[in-house]
């Protein structure tokens, strides 16, 4: 079938009535890069402790994009800026093939968008959850706007997740997350590779934790023992992108193993003082904005100031890494891709619409990860020992008046959503060697 010839009147083709437009090569050497909401909650906080003469140095380094709208589609709405109120919606997306990565020369292909990580902040901003959606996902992509203005993209039924980008770039890869999951996402940035092994130098390396010996030829990565690895640089974009290392060798276990080193990456920006380093702050935010693309929307610094405000006291208990449900195909349209699993996702995607907090499944972390045996154990609290009544000096004791208080409703438990695979934060977990 031939290349589909982009013209404004597909706009309005209605998509139950869908025909398959011809894929695009893919490269061969297929990676995973990004560090997700850890890296974009660095840039955001990092613009609250800058000054105005650094914060005009870190807009000049920011490419800006337009995140396009169907025709008949309402204009996307941004919030007011200001004391961030309720919860928001960013999508991150890692780009392979993008011609800035430092070894474009010797690369060929479609770009593609091989990691697509949404993060949902709640509406009482005490709560997250980052879903990674594999690349190999199958979905329907809707009709996506040229960037350019040129006519649009015809709509597709079941396609590779990774394709979206090259349709219609990051507004393409937002259409078809927004179509599959029911969320609306203002806001989008997208990170190429080069610029995550950057941000690893400049947060001071990774902690990672992992199960026995990782060698992986095809990304370099050597990590010859079992242990804890401290990774910066290429050596920490390797880990992010092996894939034949880890786990199954698949896409959903790299998935898992990456999650490994994201929580890892949140621990470290909440609890080891990169929030407050100005040298720290100012270097990764410098890293992070040369090597991103943000949609406009996002790309201000009172938008990110406001964001950061919001995110930087989210506990990190709190914040849920999952992979959206999935199986490996055995038919088609999936033989040998990702099927999606509706009543998992539906029930996942109902308790984020809703802002319900919800629990794993002990131990569901993924092909590519499990929980780590040294973990530390966090501090008893101590017992006090009840003390007797001190005695006035006429003999009396005064019993104490309890004070009067105001019934308080118990809070709901949070229910364990079964069949959906990840971790928080705050979990300690080791990525399994292939």
């Amino acid at each position: 079938m031939s290349e589909p010839v982009r013209d404004r009147g597909i706009r309005s083709l209605p998509t139950a009535q869908v025909r398959h437009g011809r894929l695009r090569r893919s490269s061969a050497w297929k990676t995973i890069l990004a560090t997700l909401a850890a890296s974009l909650t660095v840039v955001l906080v990092s613009t609250v402790s800058v000054g105005a003469i650094t914060i005009a140095q870190i807009n000049a380094n920011i490419d800006v994009v337009e995140l396009e709208v169907l025709e008949g589609q309402e204009e996307r709405v941004i919030p007011t800026v200001g004391d961030w109120e309720g919860g928001f919606n960013v999508l991150i997306v890692g780009i392979d093939n993008d011609g800035e990565q430092d070894d474009a020369r010797a690369r060929g292909g479609a770009v593609l968008n091989d990691v697509n990580i949404l993060v949902h902040v709640a509406e009482d901003q005490q709560s997250a959850v980052a879903v990674s959606f594999p690349r190999d996902l199958v979905v329907p992509i809707p009709s996506c706007p040229d960037p350019d203005g040129d006519g649009a993209s015809f709509a597709m039924t079941a396609q590779p997740l990774n394709v979206a980008y090259s349709y219609g770039e990051l507004g393409c890869v937002v259409l078809t997350i927004e179509a599959l999951t029911g969320l609306s996402i203002p806001y989008a940035g997208t990170i190429s590779f080069s610029g995550v092994a950057r941000m690893a130098t400049a947060v001071g390396g990774v902690d990672v934790c992992i199960d026995g010996p990782i060698y992986d030829r095809y990304t370099g990565l050597d990590l010859p023992s079992a242990g804890t690895h401290t990774l910066e640089g290429s050596e920490a974009l390797a880990f992010l992108r092996t894939r034949y290392g880890v786990g199954d060798g698949s896409d959903l276990g790299r998935i898992s193993s990456q999650q490994v080193y994201l929580s890892s990456l949140i621990r470290k920006v909440q609890n080891e003082g990169v929030l407050t380093d100005f040298t720290k702050l100012y270097g990764l935010a410098q890293v992070a904005t040369s090597s991103m693309q943000l949609s406009s929307s996002l790309a201000t610094v009172d938008t990110m100031v406001s964001m950061a405000q919001a995110l930087r006291n989210v506990p990190t208990e709190n914040i849920v890494f999952v992979q959206y449900p999935t199986r490996y195909g055995t038919a088609e349209p999936y033989l040998g891709k990702v099927q999606p699993l509706r009543a998992q996702a539906d029930a996942l995607f109902a308790r984020i619409l809703a802002d319900e907090r919800f629990l794993l499944e002990a131990g569901n972390t993924g092909v590519g990860s499990t929980v780590n045996p040294d973990a530390p154990v966090a501090d008893e609290v101590p017992v006090t020992e009840p003390t007797e009544p001190a005695v006035p000096k006429n003999g009396k004791i005064v019993p104490e008046v309890e004070p009067t208080l105001e019934p308080v409703a118990p809070e709901v438990p949070a229910e364990v959503l079964e069949g959906v695979q990840g971790q928080t934060a705050a979990d300690y977990t080791c990525s399994v060697s292939n």
